[in-house]
């Protein structure tokens, strides 16, 4: 099982991918958005790269649990990518963004450098917290 995490926003979509074990979550790349044809493509080709069975999508909602413009742009990028050989899973990302920010400042990470990482870094807490979740295989 290989995994890929998105963190869809308005100017960059955050890319993690997990380890062939899926234990483990490590960022990947930005992709800067220009427009939904060349967004799509950039994230197939990771897809493709890396042999990609799930696709863990950031489903970004209110406090309150429901769905914003934001969550309305993220399914549709879901939805676009999604084949019959591509699980696609919505991922509750409340808060993520803040959480990395506050990783980065801990590791005193510059404020340039946190602006290049920062939709990663919250790509892999969405993709690590959804590994964490599944059950664990015993070992044989």
């Amino acid at each position: 099982m290989r995994a890929l995490a998105l963190d869809v926003g308005s100017k960059t979509i955050g890319l993690a991918g997990s380890d062939e074990l899926g234990i483990t979550a490590q960022p990947i790349t930005t992709v800067r958005r220009t427009n939904l044809k060349a967004d799509l493509q950039a994230v197939k080709e990771v897809i493709s790269d890396r042999g990609i069975t799930h696709l863990i999508v950031g489903l970004p909602l209110n406090m309150n649990g429901t769905e914003g413009p934001s969550a309305v742009e993220a399914r549709k990028v879901g939805e676009a990518l999604t084949t019959d050989a591509l699980t696609v899973i919505y991922w509750d990302e409340r808060l993520t963004t803040t959480a990395a920010q506050r990783s980065l400042l801990e590791t005193n990470t510059s404020r340039k450098k946190r602006k290049e990482v920062i939709d990663q870094v919250a790509a892999v807490l969405i993709l690590q917290g959804w590994l964490d979740s599944r059950p664990q295989e015993p070992l044989e």
